[in-house]
């Protein structure tokens, strides 16, 4: 009564009243973090040491917008030497106005950092694990799990939707393309798929064999999934270069995702006309030695054509890798050093767009 009293004898009077936030936030606090409405808070979250290894930071921004909306999880640098992520965040960060969004933005600027200064691709060099194969992590595990872990508890937990950042790493010669993961509960995969459509990029790879368990769910975005968060994979980058390319076509996915959620009001379209890909298989090493790859990222190849083929430190030809079916090259190595086990290189194939 008194609100409408005040408001009636402004009008009269011809004076202006201070505006009332309707749709005002409450702050936001991630670890010691804490982003008032409208603001913009960085900083480090903790990752404890323990015996055997130092732990290690992982450094976040959250920005937080002055109405409520989605909590949107942006996650870079889960391998260190995928770097158009890393700064794509870090210029999304500086051209985003916390005033203007609904919601939040979580931005993990860089997710391990060990192997970030270690310059090393796919392993830590503190405990030689792939961070992306162990989530959703141990609070008294290696360092690797531990980083899952806090990942994991204080952004995933928090999180409406996430969003893992990844390009080819530094031995890995790829064109860009998305993962659209099929598993998860209710309506989770539909929204996912959105999500995907929305970022933009036209390759979208349609992922059915992610683990269901989520004790065990070994990828950042599968952790998200399994909990009930619509989540998207996407790759935009290769063999550790900073090409402006593949930064900037990260910066326009995310704002055409953050339009699709409801964030902001401008952004670009989902892509109209996207290239699906069912049937797809990572072809792996059987043999170390040094490789030779005989196709290029993005390259049409038929089923039996040569991908790749291995050598001996002598030169002697060890081992040839054909392509198992008629598709594309999503990546393929472009640096000699193969290791028995390891990828060689992503073929898929194109399939009919997905009904759900």
């Amino acid at each position: 009564m008194r609100r409408r009293l005040a408001i009636a004898l402004a009008v009269s009077w011809g004076v202006s009243l201070p505006a009332v936030p309707v749709f005002a936030q409450a702050p936001f606090t991630v670890g010691s973090i804490t982003a008032a409405p409208g603001t913009v808070a960085s900083g480090d979250l903790v990752v404890a040491p323990r015996a055997g290894d130092a732990g290690t930071t992982i450094p976040i921004s959250i920005v937080h917008g002055r109405k409520p909306g989605p909590v949107l999880a942006l996650i870079a640098g889960m391998h260190g030497y995928e770097y158009p992520p890393i700064l794509a965040l870090q210029r999304f960060r500086a051209s985003t106005r916390a005033q203007e969004i609904a919601g939040t933005l979580l931005l993990v600027h860089v997710a391990n950092m060990p192997s970030f200064l270690g310059r090393t691709i796919y392993y830590s060099p503190v405990d030689g694990k792939n961070l992306n194969r162990v989530f959703p992590g141990k609070a008294d595990g290696t360092v690797s799990e531990r980083i899952a872990d806090v990942i994991s508890r204080q952004i995933i937990a928090p999180a409406t939707h996430v969003v893992d950042l990844h390009c080819g790493d530094g031995n890995e010669s790829l064109r860009p393309y998305s993962y659209w993961i099929t598993t998860g509960p209710g309506d989770t995969p539909a929204v996912g798929k959105q999500m995907a459509l929305s970022f933009g990029l036209d390759h979208i790879v349609i992922d059915t064999e992610r683990p269901t368990d989520a004790a065990n769910a070994m990828y950042l975005s599968n952790t998200a999934i399994l909990n009930g968060k619509p989540a998207l994979t996407i790759e935009s980058g290769a063999l550790g270069q900073t090409d402006d390319e593949s930064i900037a076509r990260i910066e326009r996915g995310l704002a055409g995702l953050m339009k699709s959620l409801g964030m902001t009001a401008t952004g670009p379209d989902p892509v109209q006309h996207p290239w699906w890909i069912g049937r797809n298989e990572v072809l792996r090493a059987g043999a170390t030695g040094l490789l030779y790859p005989q196709v290029e990222r993005g390259q049409t190849v038929a089923m039996g054509a040569l991908v790749a083929y291995i050598t001996d430190f002598a030169g002697v030809r060890l081992e040839e890798i054909r392509a198992p079916f008629d598709g594309e090259v999503l990546y393929v190595l472009g640096t000699p050093p193969i290791t028995k086990g390891e990828p060689v290189g992503f073929i898929g194939a194109h399939a009919e767009a997905p009904r759900k």
